[in-house]
C-alpha cells in the first residue's frame, strides 16, 4: 500500500480553522490551538443565542402591548383573555407592532375585547 502524506489534509483543516477566526482579538485569530478552541465555544454560544433570541424578543413584544393596553386602562392579562375569548388571533409581534405603529388601531382591537 502507498504510504499517505498528510501535510495537505492538516494545512487544509488548520487554514479552515484559522478562514473562520476573522476578527478574533489576540492569539485566538492567528494561533491553531487558542483558535480551534475560541470557535468552539463560539459556535456554541451562537447556537444557544439564536434561542435566546426568539425569547428576547417575545419579551419585548409583551413589554409594548402591556403597556399599550395599560395605558388604554386594561391590564395585559385581561387583554390577552379577551383576544381569546372574541377568537382573536394576533400574535404578540403583530399586536407590538400595532401598538408602536397605528395607536388607534390597537385601541379598536382593545375595544373589541371589552366587549366579550
Amino acid at each position: 500500500m502507498a504510504r499517505v502524506k498528510r501535510g495537505t489534509t492538516a494545512r487544509k483543516r488548520r487554514k479552515n480553522v484559522l478562514s473562520h477566526t476573522k476578527g478574533f482579538k489576540w492569539g485566538r485569530k492567528s494561533k491553531y490551538r487558542l483558535a480551534k478552541d475560541a470557535l468552539i465555544h463560539a459556535w456554541q454560544y451562537a447556537y444557544r443565542d439564536r434561542k435566546a433570541k426568539k425569547r428576547t424578543l417575545r419579551r419585548q413584544w409583551e413589554l409594548q402591548v402591556n403597556a399599550a393596553s395599560r395605558a388604554a386602562g386594561v391590564s395585559y392579562s385581561r387583554f390577552i383573555a379577551g383576544l381569546k375569548s372574541q377568537n382573536i388571533e394576533l400574535d404578540r409581534k403583530m399586536l407590538a407592532k400595532l401598538a408602536n405603529d397605528k395607536p388607534e388601531l390597537f385601541l379598536q382591537v382593545l375595544s373589541k375585547t371589552k366587549e366579550g
